[in-house]
């Protein structure tokens, strides 16, 4: 996932779904899938073929490898409570997706080059790591001599862009008040974590 290169849509289409919210995802014919035959008519999802989709859009979204989506599924499952909410909560924690939901990008791959570039700064240090887990407490901003390239970044991100309600935003700085609630993460898709949590079983 993390090595990929090529149209960012194609994986919109293959999961009938916008693995971003932005303009080009949402306008993409989804129902036609990817390539030029699109889907076929006689083709039916099985149930592992549905649960697959699931977990792809996930992964598609947060843009995170195979290996990696096993990693946050295995910690997901040791810790108690419900493995889907635990899941969720990881995703969101990555420093990239937390850069993103800022609105210092406009898509998760611009966060993750941002991140990798070493733009970004975690409690006033630089971390160039866009799997770096984010902390409740944690500040997230924006190196000083970044804060040109990423206030353009900024200026280009739709105005309707909301802040979730568990992070505060002023200007180039973001603190994380407190970690996410299972209904606070929104995706421009619905997703069946039970079907993730069965297909990573």
């Amino acid at each position: 996932m993390g090595g990929y290169t090529g149209p960012k849509v194609k994986k919109s289409k293959r999961v009938r779904a916008p693995i971003s919210d932005t303009s080009k995802h949402h306008k993409a014919d989804l129902d036609r899938g990817p390539g030029v035959h699109g889907f076929s008519r006689r083709r039916k999802l099985t149930i592992y073929g549905e649960r697959l989709r699931e977990k792809q859009k996930l992964a598609f979204f947060y843009h995170v490898s195979d290996k990696q989506f096993r990693r946050y599924m295995k910690e997901a499952k040791r810790v108690r409570g419900n493995t889907g909410d635990k899941l969720n909560e990881l995703l969101e924690r990555r420093l990239d997706n937390v850069v993103r939901r800022a609105g210092f990008c406009r898509t998760i791959w611009q966060a993750r080059q941002t991140v990798v570039h070493g733009h970004i700064t975690v409690n006033g240090k630089k971390v160039d790591r866009p799997s770096y887990m984010i902390k409740a407490g944690d500040s997230v901003g924006v190196r000083g001599k970044s804060e040109k390239a990423v206030q353009a970044m900024v200026d280009s991100v739709d105005a309707g862009t909301i802040v979730p309600a568990w992070m505060t935003v002023e200007g180039l700085k973001c603190k994380v008040d407190r970690l996410p609630e299972p209904d606070e993460i929104f995706r421009p898709f619905e997703t069946s974590m039970l079907a993730v949590v069965e297909f990573m079983k």
